[in-house]
């Protein structure tokens, strides 16, 4: 089985401007990440544009759906913005059927120390191996169907509806 992993940014991908005291984006640490993470499934890694989850729109959506899609692998794990994964979610949710698709992200960014975005990807690329089909959004040890999920921005963390 081979794991396709897609980029889409999000506060994960993003890195720190010292210069300006900002986060943008820049190369995605995905490859480093999963160098680091020593998977040994093979995987074929997608960059699409890097975006801020809050500046996708349906476009970018479809980009996303359409690499979905496209993609010959079972397995798939998207890295996005948790501001509207679960929006996205929600595209993919009833249209991509004989897959396994897992949003992740990253409330810190990956190159921040006590990042959860380590964690959080090797969590979903275990996850998309053994779920059934179907769209899920999994964040800090925890797996929620596309349709039943939501951000607590207050606590900072992804729960049922």
């Amino acid at each position: 089985m081979t794991l396709r992993i897609i980029a889409t940014g999000g506060t994960f991908d993003k890195h720190y401007n010292e210069l300006h005291g900002t986060l943008g984006f820049a190369a995605s640490h995905l490859p480093a990440a999963i160098a680091r993470a020593r998977i040994t499934t093979p995987v074929e890694l997608e960059v699409l544009p890097l975006l801020d989850s809050l500046d996708m729109g349906d476009p970018d959506r479809q980009r996303v759906l359409a690499s979905c899609q496209a993609a010959p692998e079972a397995a798939i794990v998207i890295v996005h913005g948790t501001d509207t994964m679960q929006d996205t979610a929600a595209v993919l949710g009833p249209a991509v059927q004989g897959k396994t698709i897992v949003f992740t992200g990253a409330m810190i960014p990956y190159a921040i120390d006590n990042s959860d975005a380590f964690f959080n990807l090797g969590f979903a690329c275990g996850v998309a191996q053994v779920l059934p089909h179907g769209v899920y959004v999994a964040m800090n040890g925890r797996i929620f169907a596309w349709d039943n999920v939501q951000k607590n921005r207050a606590a900072g963390v992804f729960q049922p509806m």
